[in-house]
């Protein structure tokens, strides 16, 4: 049905997946309004595109790949990386609050500053790999690359996160 073109039965096929691409959206672009809009944009191509989704492939991935490629097209035009500056800054800045929730919004900006050491491609390895549990075969179809790609990039995300951690967040390390 959806794919005949009929828009009231896109909704019901997208409703599971907005949560976890918006996730993946934040994830990448570190940016709460960022990250909705890419996720809006992603599900507005995908619409679009139906009638060139492969039915063989998983709607998730396809979906993800889509979110994926907004994201860095956003990057590509600098946008991002303007609004990810604003809200590090925004972020570490002191909030009130029991004592718990603070360690754990440091925590949390800590982990996405930690972010910011990548590359765009390391990011979007690491976040679709290790954060969304992508597997090796589906991280390369979703970012159009090579398997070998994607593990020389996650190894050298991997690399520079556990230097930024041990150089930058030291408490991170001490399980706080």
């Amino acid at each position: 049905m959806v794919l005949s073109g009929r828009t009231e039965a896109f909704e019901p096929l997208v409703t599971p997946y907005r949560q976890p691409l918006l996730t993946l959206a934040y994830r990448l672009t570190r940016n709460r309004e960022e990250a909705l809009e890419v996720a809006q944009e992603a599900l507005l191509r995908a619409f679009r595109s139906l009638a060139r989704y492969d039915i063989s492939r998983s709607f998730r991935n396809w979906l993800f790949q889509i979110a994926a490629n907004e994201a860095r097209d956003r990057f590509r035009k600098g946008t991002r990386e303007k609004a990810a500056l604003k809200n590090a800054a925004r972020d570490r800045s002191p909030s009130a609050g029991p004592e718990a929730g603070r360690e754990r919004r440091e925590i949390r900006s800590d982990i996405l500053g930690c972010l910011a050491v990548l590359s765009p491609r390391e990011r979007e390895v690491f976040v679709l790999r290790d954060l969304e549990e992508f597997d090796i075969k589906e991280t390369a179809r979703a970012l159009g690359c090579s398997s070998i790609s994607v593990r020389v990039n996650l190894s050298s995300a991997r690399r520079k996160l556990r230097e930024a951690i041990r150089n930058d967040f030291p408490h991170l390390k001490e399980g706080r």
